[in-house]
């Protein structure tokens, strides 16, 4: 072989033995600090009126809609104050939920961590949307499951009281 190809061939191998080191350090800084969570966008508001009168005070508290509407419909501000783990390795546990968006995953991070192997460090994020909670999947590698079907990483969707969430091993769900 000619001086020329041995330099070519010894280049091409140190340019993917550098691409291997590199595939090998993302892959761990993925695990080690997550991966980004997108932001979801803001829901969209109903137009109000522009010149609202001022002596009209507000009600104290909203009302609360029909125990028949809030167990067919979506989960909404009024009607759900905890999740509670139904099957894994915390079954039973019930954590408050506020207005707050929650993160579930492996990370200590997380708002409910969860120390399953099927389980990202950033796995899903439960949010509320508007008056509906919704859950993003966080780019999770093995998905997150809302009632049997994959949550899409891009299209949040919206969960209802009592719709089993499974994440990794664990399966939960939102209550009143």
């Amino acid at each position: 072989m000619s001086e020329l190809t041995l330099l070519l061939l010894r280049g091409g191998f140190l340019l993917v033995m550098w691409l291997f080191v590199l595939a090998v350090v993302f892959s761990l800084r993925a695990d080690l600090f997550g991966s980004r969570a997108r932001k979801l966008p803001e829901p969209s508001r109903s137009k109000a009126p522009a010149a609202a009168p001022a002596a009209t005070p507000a009600p104290a508290t909203p009302p609360r809609p029909t125990p028949h509407v809030a167990a067919t419909g979506p989960a909404t501000t009024s009607s759900v104050s905890r999740i509670v783990i139904t099957s894994g390795p915390k079954a039973g546990l019930e954590v408050p939920l506020g207005a707050e968006p929650l993160t579930i995953g492996r990370s200590s991070e997380a708002g409910l961590v969860i120390r399953d192997d099927y389980t990202s460090g950033h796995h899903a994020r439960l949010v509320l949307w508007g008056d509906q909670w919704m859950i993003q999947d966080l780019d999770s590698t093995n998905g997150t499951m809302l009632d049997g079907e994959k949550v899409s990483p891009s299209q949040p969707a919206a969960v209802q009281i009592g719709t089993p969430i499974k994440v990794g091993a664990t399966t939960f769900e939102l209550r009143k």
